[in-house]
């Protein structure tokens, strides 16, 4: 059996796009193998607090000396560590606010990245290498090459860089674009592409969730 950990944070509860992808990956994933398990968390119904001490961000021995997080701050922290580690595969919805990312994402960043427990330091191995991160993103817009909001994206790049990069996981991309052309006039003749990415988005959520979902952990 495998473990999905499944995080949203759109705060459109009933028609998010970014919420129905990683519901179709979701599905797809537990069916693929009985006995897959998923834990899940909206980021946005359940909000987490922002880091409560500067400390946390370091593992224990990489953190100045007298330093003394609240208790219960640091066990939230490891809970939330403990969940990203015994995940196989981690599964992110995350619209596009203001060309960045949600702050509830932001905040679970701050309490998971950590150099000595889930980024390698000279204190810690490797512990995410190549485990499947998949993030799904929502965009009211057009963000494709060529168009007047090409590179305003801010999230995308921002959880590739820490999830990949520095946390060395193996980072996959679902993207659904023109989430608003059918309630922004300014993007009226913009609807049925914005469909076709849609529906692309869902196709390949459910294909990516089957087959991670296939995969003995």
């Amino acid at each position: 059996m495998s473990t999905l950990l499944h995080l949203d944070s759109s705060a459109e509860r009933t028609a998010s796009r970014s919420r129905a992808i990683t519901a179709a990956f979701h599905a797809a994933f537990r069916a693929a193998r009985p006995g897959n398990a998923v834990v899940r968390r909206d980021l946005h119904a359940d909000p987490l607090p922002h880091l409560a001490d500067a400390s946390l961000h370091w593992a224990a021995g990489l953190r100045p000396a007298g330093a003394s997080p609240e208790p219960a701050a640091e066990q939230l922290q490891r809970r939330l560590i403990d969940e990203l580690l015994a995940a196989d595969v981690l599964l992110i919805g995350v619209p596009l606010y203001n060309y960045s990312l949600p702050s509830s994402v932001k905040a679970w960043l701050d309490h998971v990245h950590v150099p000595g427990q889930t980024a390698p330091s000279a204190l810690s191995g490797a512990a995410l290498a190549g485990r499947p991160a998949v993030l799904v993103t929502s965009r009211g817009g057009d963000y494709d090459t060529g168009s007047v909001n090409e590179g305003r994206d801010h999230a995308t790049p921002v959880l590739e860089l820490i999830l990949g990069e520095e946390m060395g996981m193996c980072v996959t991309v679902i993207s659904a674009g023109l989430t608003l052309a059918a309630s922004v006039p300014a993007l009226a003749g913009q609807v049925e592409r914005g469909e076709r990415q849609y529906a692309h988005a869902l196709r390949q959520a459910r294909d990516l969730g089957a087959g991670l979902g296939a995969h003995r952990a």
